[in-house]
């Protein structure tokens, strides 16, 4: 699901990692989003909203706003579109406001 020719942009892929989406190994490269990474994957649901507990997932790609909120080596309220991945990374979706253990 990843672009890989565009007429006009040209892609330049970083170097093959793996992060894990709730335990699961996911092929990804540095320098793109989480998001990126997990829509390409498949995975469309990155959190569940506090009151109605809907899903929810990547909207606005920009940071504007809390659409893509993911619990991130274990740091909740993470914007997706924002983090980058890292080789082994740890990516869990959230439910709720996403609290630290012990608040």
């Amino acid at each position: 699901m990843r672009i890989t020719e565009h007429p006009i942009i040209k892609f330049k892929r970083g170097k093959k990692v793996t992060i894990y989406f709730e335990g699961k190994p996911i092929e990804a490269y540095e320098g793109e989003s989480v998001a990126a990474a997990l829509i390409a994957a498949g995975i469309y649901v990155f959190r569940y909203s506090p009151r109605h507990k809907r899903a929810r997932g990547l909207f606005c790609a920009i940071g504007k706003c809390s659409s893509c909120l993911m619990e991130i080596d274990g740091k909740p309220n993470q914007m997706a579109c924002m983090v980058r991945v890292r080789d082994g990374m740890r990516v869990r979706r959230q439910k709720g406001k996403g609290v630290l253990d012990g608040d």
